[in-house]
């Protein structure tokens, strides 16, 4: 990263703020600021958890809170809490909520034509297409990759979500028992490590490395949510997990796959993974893979 991609990134910052009018008090014309708007449009017509806001806006609790009580006073939404449990606030749209939610999604429509209305044809697809790229490698950039035990919500929810998707790829399904699956002791440290992804707090992958003592370290289990593939996290665990495996002193990194996971299996490859004979007894196996790694010089 160069002092010239920085610019650059600066560059754009700086001109998207000003022509879509987010330095102005009264975004759109409303009488509220950008952050009171964006609040508002992610409410929407069907309401949402306050946790759900500050993890989908990146936001603190108290900020939050002050935007939510601006919009109470305001009289555009209300914030309950749940009576299953009271520590879960709902916030949802008041009659005079919908109306302006409303008047800014028109309003939002006009910002976005008066973007594309100077430019011609092939101008207009340029920038629609360049705008989609930007919003993926953001999105990508906004994913975070936390350790956690293999046994907590978030980790059982993407290994309950990988076996069903390979319980219906994989030609003669998937039976959990049979395969070498690692217990939660091999994934855990100093015996191994286990990775979630998350994009705005929610889950969208997991991956384990299992570090047994004098024997190569070993990726399990790398799965990817179908809605966020495309970018990069299966590249991004593989360099992750190789740098951890590289810290705990090992040279080499192996994993195996199934022939029905085409796309993971070009990815080890473009990874630098070399395919090698059978290293286990995986029923579910076609493929064996390994990589050489240099470990972090001392000193």
């Amino acid at each position: 990263m160069g002092v010239t991609q920085v610019d650059a990134v600066r560059r754009f910052n700086r001109t998207v703020t000003e022509r879509v009018g987010v330095l102005h008090d009264h975004y759109l014309g409303l009488d509220r600021p950008v952050a009171e708007a964006r609040l508002l449009w992610e409410i929407g017509v069907r309401g949402r958890d306050v946790r759900w806001l500050r993890e989908r806006l990146g936001l603190d609790s108290g900020y939050v809170s002050r935007l939510l009580r601006s919009l109470e006073t305001d009289g555009l939404v209300t914030v309950e809490p749940q009576p299953q449990d009271r520590r879960v606030r709902t916030v949802r749209l008041t009659d005079a909520g919908r109306a302006e939610f409303a008047v800014l999604d028109r309003r939002s429509d006009e910002l976005a034509g008066s973007l594309l209305e100077p430019l011609n044809t092939d101008q207009r697809a340029r920038l629609v297409a360049a705008m989609a790229e930007v919003d993926r490698l953001l999105t990508a950039a906004t994913v975070t990759l936390d350790v956690v035990d293999p046994d907590r919500p978030d980790a059982q929810h993407c290994l309950r979500s990988y076996f069903a998707e390979v319980r219906e790829r994989f030609e003669t399904g998937f039976d959990p028992a049979r395969s070498l699956l690692p217990d939660a002791g091999e994934l855990r440290p100093p015996h191994g490590v286990f990775l979630v992804a998350r994009l705005h707090g929610e889950p969208v992958g997991c991956a384990g490395l299992k570090l047994p003592a004098g024997a190569p370290a070993e990726i399990k289990r790398m799965w990817v949510d179908p809605r966020t593939r495309g970018l990069g996290l299966g590249r991004r665990f593989l360099t992750e997990l190789e740098a951890r495996a590289a810290q705990h002193g090992c040279d080499v990194l192996r994993l195996d796959t199934n022939k029905a996971l085409t796309a993971a299996i070009g990815l080890y490859h473009s990874c630098g993974f070399q395919e090698v004979a059978a290293f286990n007894d995986e029923p579910y196996a076609h493929h064996w893979f390994e990589k050489r790694i240099s470990t972090p010089r001392s000193g």
